[in-house]
Formats: structure tokens, C-alpha cells, sequence
């Protein structure tokens, strides 16, 4: 999976120019966050009981400066996440237990599951993975969470830092991955749907 400069540069652009939040994207958080929850405690669950039995444990660093030190660590069933409180950057829906839970199941279930790093092509293949895991609706909030936000750090800010966190949709053709390739750029009203 290889990310196109000019869609990521269009994703970020969206992403930066909408607000922090948008009450039409609740009812996609509201699912996204349940459907997290529920991977999260499929994450940690005891393996006995049909769970994958994952140690996490939330710290106040970047725990993971490449991919080798990650999938190390989620073969011995374990895994570092770097704290939401620790980046001073809130997230306008989630609470920090919530982005936490999500940080987990997303290093896991889209990053070591592809074996795919945190660079542009590693982050699009990590949300095209991940993304088969939720709901169509938690879907839309996904890929927000995934592709807009490491689109806005890669291409607006160069890698040099996180944008903040928002509680929005992407225009549809930049959360589908059917159609990112072949749609016309969205209206607003398309926007919300």
C-alpha cells in the first residue's frame, strides 16, 4: 500500500481546515469508541477465555521509535502505549482511557498486523487494515483518527509534530478507500453524510 503526495496532501488540507468538532460526526464517534472498547478487552482478555492476552501498559513516552522494538513486544504479548494525557494535545470526544484503548488496539491490529511502520505508506496500510475491523460508521471517525491526523502531521507539519486532535468527518472520498483514487472532490453536504 503506497500513499499518493497528492491525496495525503488533500487529507491533511481537509483535516486542518475543519473545526476541532462537529456535533454530525458524534453518532460515527459514539460507535467508533463501543467498537474500540470491544477490541481493546479482545486485546487484554485472558486467553482462556478467548482473548489474545496482550500486557499494556500506558507510559509518558513514544514508546516506539521503529516498528522492529513494536512487533518484538506484541510477540511476547506486550505492549507500551504512549499516555494521551503525556502529549497535551485532548481529544474532543474521547476521553484519554478511550484514545488510550484506541492507541493500543491501532499499534496492534493495524501497525504489527501489517508489519508496517509510521511513515506515510506504514500509517495508510495501518488504517486500510484496521478499518476492516469497525463498522461502516465507525469507519468514517477511523479514518479521521488514522489517516487524517497522520496525513495533517506528514504532510502540514512535516513530521515535525502532531496536529491537534479533532472530532470530525473527512470529506467521503478521502475516508473510503474505494474511492479516494477516483472521486471528485466533495461538497459539503456530501461532507456530512
Amino acid at each position: 500500500m503506497r500513499l499518493d503526495p497528492v491525496v495525503g496532501a488533500a487529507i491533511a488540507d481537509a483535516y486542518m481546515a475543519a473545526p476541532v468538532r462537529d456535533e454530525r460526526a458524534y453518532a460515527a464517534y459514539a460507535a467508533f469508541c463501543r467498537e474500540t472498547v470491544r477490541q481493546y478487552h479482545y486485546l487484554v482478555g485472558r486467553q482462556e477465555y478467548g482473548g489474545l492476552g496482550v500486557s499494556v501498559r500506558i507510559i509518558d513516552t513514544d514508546p516506539y521509535p521503529d516498528m522492529a522494538s513494536l512487533t518484538d513486544d506484541v510477540r511476547k504479548r506486550r505492549l507500551k502505549v504512549w499516555a494521551s494525557a503525556a502529549t497535551g494535545n485532548p481529544h474532543p470526544y474521547l476521553s484519554d482511557g478511550e484514545n488510550d484503548m484506541f492507541r493500543a488496539v491501532h499499534d496492534v491490529f493495524g501497525h504489527a498486523a501489517t508489519g508496517c511502520g509510521f511513515d506515510r505508506h506504514g500509517e495508510e496500510a495501518a488504517w486500510l487494515k484496521h478499518s476492516r475491523m469497525y463498522s461502516r460508521l465507525a469507519g468514517r471517525a477511523l479514518a479521521t483518527e488514522t489517516r487524517g491526523q497522520n496525513c495533517a502531521q506528514i504532510f502540514h507539519y512535516g513530521g515535525t509534530r502532531f496536529p491537534q486532535q479533532k472530532a470530525v468527518l473527512l470529506p467521503r472520498p478521502l475516508r473510503h478507500p474505494r474511492l479516494v483514487h477516483t472521486a471528485e472532490p466533495a461538497t459539503e453536504a456530501a461532507a456530512s453524510r
